[in-house]
């Protein structure tokens, strides 16, 4: 069932071009797209608003994509960065305006439902809901500071400016309840959101925010991962996501997933067309055990895997300290003859 704010983005779509002209002025038409530099208007062509297509999803008027950053969206997160609003409301009320429609025509784009069960799918997908694209965002800012720059396909990823944090014992009576995090879903092979990972950020040093736990997930997180790209024979699997974007920044052609821990990473599920699997394990006990049980698990299947080593302690430290190249060269004898052109 289409919801109040997707009919609004539906309607806003059926008339993109206008849409642009008037939020994105310094753009200019070519072809069935709309190019400017980004979503606040800049000049430039990395960002592309489809003009005209079909209604099924990424072809649907109106979507956008942001070639730089990878950040895509609708007309509704246009208007919202155009206008600067930090309230969704104040966008549907702009978008209504735009469409000469009266106010009380459209309810918000999340009106409060029933409240889901805590640590379920359904409370996941509702947190995943109220993020945004990590465009412009201080998680953005902290994959930046290391050294992760290439967030081409990181549609998994998205940013929630306000988000819950229940104190633990450690963090005593007058630990704040809300920091903004970085938000990353854990899918199933299809697709479907079963989960949640949350790293919470401190907006004065754009790095974890200064909580016991600054990271933690929710949701049924077994089998599944944080997916980088479409499965296919060759992958990576590790346990961090900054591990998994990392290897992404040196081998950017290899879908990747993060298990999120030694022993989720030692159950995921292997996709059908998985034929050999790189695991970037950590180096203690946990992610020994992790390496070995995949191996087991795969050998049946005939599924070849290969462990990766980092340089110092984990491969966003190897990153950091020696950049892209360098690591890649030190990983390209880790790799199958086969596989190292993938590496840069």
């Amino acid at each position: 069932m289409s919801t109040p704010a997707a009919e609004l983005a539906r309607r806003l779509g059926d008339d993109a071009e206008a849409v642009c002209r008037r939020y994105l002025s310094n753009g200019r038409r070519e072809g069935h797209y709309w190019m400017v530099g980004d979503v606040h208007n800049s000049r430039g062509r990395s960002l592309y608003v489809r003009l005209s297509g079909q209604a099924d999803g990424l072809r649907q008027p109106g979507k956008w994509t942001d070639a730089s950053s990878g950040a895509h969206g609708d007309l509704l997160d246009i208007i919202a960065a155009s206008c600067g609003h930090t309230n969704f409301r104040d966008t549907l009320d702009e978008a209504r305006r735009f469409l000469s429609l009266p106010p009380e025509t459209f309810a918000p784009r999340n009106p409060a439902p029933r409240k889901s069960k805590p640590g379920t799918p359904e409370a996941a997908r509702r947190l995943w809901a109220a993020t945004r694209p990590l465009a412009d965002t201080i998680a953005r800012d902290y994959l930046m500071r290391r050294a992760i720059t290439d967030l081409r396909d990181v549609c998994w990823l998205r940013f929630h400016p306000h988000c819950f944090y229940r104190p633990s014992d450690e963090d005593g009576p007058l630990a704040r309840k809300a920091w903004p995090a970085l938000i990353a879903a854990v899918t199933d092979e299809r697709g479907r959101i079963m989960g949640i990972h949350r790293t919470w950020l401190d907006p004065a040093t754009c790095d974890k925010a200064p909580v016991a736990y600054p990271r933690r997930a929710m949701g049924h997180l077994l089998g599944h991962g944080v997916r980088f790209g479409q499965a296919g024979p060759l992958m990576v699997a590790g346990e961090g996501i900054e591990t998994m974007l990392s290897l992404m920044q040196v081998s950017p052609l290899l879908p990747m997933v993060a298990g999120l821990s030694a022993a989720h990473l030692g159950a995921l599920c292997f996709p059908a067309p998985l034929r050999r699997l790189y695991v970037a394990r950590d180096d203690d006990p946990a992610g020994a055990a992790a390496l070995s049980t995949l191996r087991e698990r795969a050998s049946p299947l005939g599924i070849e895997i290969i462990g990766l080593e980092p340089a110092r302690g984990d491969f966003n430290a190897d990153l950091v300290t020696t950049g892209r190249e360098r690591m890649a060269a030190a990983l390209r004898s880790q790799f199958h003859t086969a596989d190292r052109h993938l590496l840069l």
